[in-house]
């Protein structure tokens, strides 16, 4: 099945985001059908804060790890596409392609901070980066986002209208992370007949693949959820071990043998 064939309107696959060549391989290995790359994960792994700190040519490298690491299609999160031209989404599209991603998303957020680009620039740069899609020689996925709910600056009305004209620009799928609630996630399912991908993080980690599914959802994503899971775990065994000269929470870890399984 292709990655675009996988997109399927309430019968969501689950785009394992991973942060390295082992956890992409571990994912893979558990039965991932498609792994996708985190920015945040990855800014994490170089030491560096969420937001902005990672250029496109480090995010395209870190993209061809996990390629070369796993044979199911591997999606790039790619922040504002790196830079607020439609020439420089239209590239990153092109350069995307090039190294074998199957495919993208792009939000409306600009770098690190809350603030976002303006209605008709952002539809702009989704025109540019969905026409660069289409211009490429194999099939791509382009994912527009509308992250403004999640950051405040705008709210689910809006996000509404930026999806419905990300939609008619071009976009192969939608995305608005974390709406305020339940109610909001169906509207901006219903919103559009393509495939809309859910993020599984924060309160919608308290809902299951099915109940996704029942409102329409065709992706799940987890972002740097999982990744932030695995730094809960260095914080808490890091202060037992540093603060107390407690080491009992170290028996939990899996085994090397299930882990070389994963890997092999």
């Amino acid at each position: 099945m292709s990655f675009r064939d996988l997109h399927q309107r309430g019968n969501p696959f689950i785009l394992a985001n991973a942060w390295d060549a082992g956890s992409a391989k571990m994912l893979a290995g558990l039965g991932a059908q498609a792994i996708g790359t985190s920015s945040a994960a990855h800014a994490f792994t170089l030491g560096r804060p969420d937001g902005g700190h990672v250029t496109r040519d480090e995010a395209l490298a870190h993209a061809q790890d996990l390629i070369a690491a796993v044979k199911v299609p591997v999606s790039g999160d790619f922040e504002d596409g790196f830079g607020a031209a439609p020439d420089v989404c239209a590239d990153t599209v092109r350069l995307s392609g090039e190294i074998g991603l199957a495919g993208i998303c792009i939000e409306d957020t600009i770098e690190a901070s809350n603030r976002v680009y303006d209605f008709d620039l952002a539809v702009e740069r989704v025109r540019a980066a969905a026409s660069a899609a289409r211009a490429l020689p194999q099939d791509f996925v382009f994912i527009a986002r509308a992250d403004g709910v999640m950051t405040g600056a705008y709210d689910i009305e809006e996000a509404l209208r930026r999806i419905r004209a990300f939609d008619a620009a071009g976009a192969d799928g939608l995305y608005v992370p974390m709406p305020r609630t339940m109610d909001d996630l169906k509207r901006v399912i219903d919103a559009t007949d393509k495939p809309v991908n859910v993020l599984a993080a924060g309160r919608y980690a308290q809902h299951t693949l099915a109940e996704f599914a029942a409102l329409g959802a065709a992706r799940i994503s987890v972002g740097s959820a999982l990744a932030r899971t695995t730094h809960r775990v260095i914080h808490d065994m890091g202060r037992a071990m540093l603060g107390d000269g407690d080491f009992t929470g170290l028996s939990h870890g899996i085994s090397s043998t299930e882990v070389d399984k994963l890997l092999g």
